[in-house]
């Protein structure tokens, strides 16, 4: 995966009733993938997420940026530890 997308969140859970890993991608809401593996789920997310980017800048539209953590949520992450 293009280095500049790394910033992007990848969710993978497990599906007990599809029994498959699910690859969610929060920054475009409706976008989801899945593999038989977790790698499998992350290599594939990865993939759509790049094509999503260039699909967006095909298109014109803007691209939604990476949602990223702040230091006072990380302070509170470790606050609650």
């Amino acid at each position: 995966m293009d280095s500049r997308y790394k910033e992007y969140s990848i969710i993978i859970q497990w599906s007990e009733e599809d029994k498959l890993y699910i690859a969610s991608l929060p920054e475009f809401p409706i976008s989801r993938t899945h593999g038989s593996s977790y790698e499998e789920a992350m290599q594939q997310a990865e993939e759509v997420l790049e094509l999503l980017i260039e699909a967006y800048k095909e298109w014109q539209r803007p691209v939604p940026p990476p949602h990223v953590l702040t230091s006072s949520a990380i302070e509170q992450v470790r606050g609650a530890a």
